[in-house]
């Protein structure tokens, strides 16, 4: 990745994150932490209004927004797949809040690339998936919720031999 592809790359991580560690800039792009402190420094001359400092951590100011963002079609065909996913297999409300979500993001997406979108969305389904009597799609908001909130859930299942229920308690960590 050329420099100014990183640098890119590190104010689009900014502006994902509330904080960012040198550290996980140093990391994600394998580069020294000298070399993030220079990559910041060069976001900072460029205008970017950047809080924070060496050893804490970096966050850009509130209220900042980058321009709108060009995704590859790569990126864009992994939102679609997410999207038919996310229908499948969660529950009503968290569809519409990722439809919600999705338009916004095709609505800064090149012309091509939507255009990809609409005729790739007519060749892809996810095959129905087998869903017990007891299944509950809002399972999987219920679960992250409760790893947010610290909570410990307990979770009935059928054992390997599909007549004894197990019982686990489980707490994120």
């Amino acid at each position: 990745m050329n420099r100014i592809d990183r640098i890119a790359a590190i104010l689009i991580q900014l502006q994902s994150h509330s904080l960012v560690k040198a550290q996980q800039i140093s990391e994600r792009f394998n580069i020294s932490i000298r070399t993030v402190y220079r990559d910041i420094r060069t976001l900072e001359e460029a205008g970017i209004p950047i809080i924070g400092n060496p050893g804490i951590g970096y966050s850009l100011a509130e209220g900042f927004k980058l321009s709108p963002l060009m995704f590859t079609q790569k990126e864009a065909l992994s939102f679609l797949i997410a999207e038919k996913l996310v229908h499948e297999l969660t529950d009503s409300n968290s569809n519409e809040h990722y439809k919600s979500g999705i338009e916004k993001i095709r609505s800064v997406m090149r012309f091509a690339d939507k255009n990809m979108l609409e005729t790739m969305e007519k060749c892809m389904s996810v095959l129905d998936t087998y869903k017990s009597s007891t299944y509950k799609p809002d399972i999987l908001l219920l679960i992250l919720q409760s790893i947010y909130q610290k909570r410990i859930i307990e979770i009935s299942y059928l054992g390997s031999n599909a007549v004894s229920v197990s019982e686990r308690k489980i707490e994120a960590v």
